[in-house]
Order: C-alpha cells, then structure tokens, then sequence
C-alpha cells in the first residue's frame, strides 16, 4: 500500500466570487486530505489572474507561479460555479495553459450548483481526460444556501461525500501515481507513461 504522507494534493479553485460556494467546500475537502496525511496547497484563480492563453505569448510571472503548484501536485480536487451547464473561464483556461502536467494524476471534482452540476463535472472529466488524467467516477455537487449555514455546510449527506472524495482521492490518487512514476523509470514498452520517457 502506497504511503500517503507525502502525497501532494493542489486545490484548484475556478470561481472568481469571494467566499463562493464550490471554494468553501474545496477548502473543507483539503482540511479532509490533510488530516489524513497530505500535503495540501489552494490556487485562487480568482486572485491568480493568469492571463488567458496564448502558445505564442512568453510565460507571465503568474503563469511561472501557478506552474509551480501544478508541478508540486500528485493530485488535483477541481472545484467550479454552475455557469450555463459549464465550468467557468477560467478554470478552463487553467486547464488551457498546464494541460502537459496532468498525466498520471488523479482529479476530484467539485460543483456548486442549482442543478447538480452534472454537465459541469462531465465537462471537466472530458478535458481532464483529453489531457491524460485520471478522473474520480464521482464528484461532490453542493447547493449554495441551501447546503451551507453560517458559512458552514448544514447537508450532512454532502458533508460526508467530501470527506469520502478526499479520502478517496489520496488512496486511489497515490495508487496511480506510484505505479506512474515506476512505468516510467521502467523499460516497459507496452504502458502509457512510456511516452513521457526523457
């Protein structure tokens, strides 16, 4: 069994609202992580103002920060607003500019929304995996006021899916990784990471 006390989990946070719902509730899926071991950091891309991308345009001092984080991660919990059945701007462009970091890393989902956030989450999961990661089969949904009192989730159902997400998302997420890191150090020729051999 992998050990998960070194295991890195980035916090991706796509709302540009202050104290917005699916960052309140990314927040309390890192506590989870961290206490069970993990090593936990937060990117606001509300506060990070990457710029949009652009392939052509040299890297920003905000780009070599967030590229910073994305590299540290062995896993990333993706937490977005509802905007019209999508995630919003920019946690697509987060996704745009560092989609080469993601392979052999295991994603969690995070929506908040009136609707489940079901498309949202899809949607994700379709870039996540274009980008060869490795998505959780569920997510967490939270509901705006209606799952929070004070600032607090009051869902006790949805209380206890973030923390079985964030439970999951280290055991599962160190799996993956481990075996990664080993294909590629290795001389198998028949696995995926083989394509990332130096």
């Amino acid at each position: 069994m992998p050990s998960t006390t070194s295991f890195k989990v980035l916090g991706v946070a796509g709302s540009t609202r202050g104290n917005s719902y699916s960052t309140r509730a990314l927040k309390i899926a890192l506590d989870h992580a961290k206490a069970r071991g993990a090593e936990v950091r937060l990117l606001e891309l509300g506060k990070a103002t990457i710029p949009l991308y652009n392939p052509s345009l040299q890297q920003s001092k905000e780009i070599q920060l967030a590229a910073e984080d994305v590299a540290w991660a062995n896993a990333f919990i993706l937490a977005s607003p509802d905007y019209h059945g999508s995630m919003s701007g920019t946690l697509k462009n987060f996704l745009d500019h560092f989609f080469e970091e993601f392979a052999g890393k295991v994603f969690g989902y995070v929506v908040a929304s009136h609707e489940k956030g079901l498309t949202v989450m899809e949607q994700m999961r379709t870039a996540v995996r274009q980008c060869y990661g490795w998505s959780m089969p569920y997510g967490v949904s939270v509901n705006g006021e209606q799952d929070f009192k004070a600032g607090e989730i009051s869902n006790e159902r949805i209380a206890k899916r973030i923390k079985m997400m964030s439970r999951d998302l280290i055991v599962y997420g160190a799996l993956v990784h481990e075996q990664f890191v080993r294909d590629l150090g290795g001389l198998d020729p028949d696995t995926f990471a083989a394509r990332y051999r130096v």
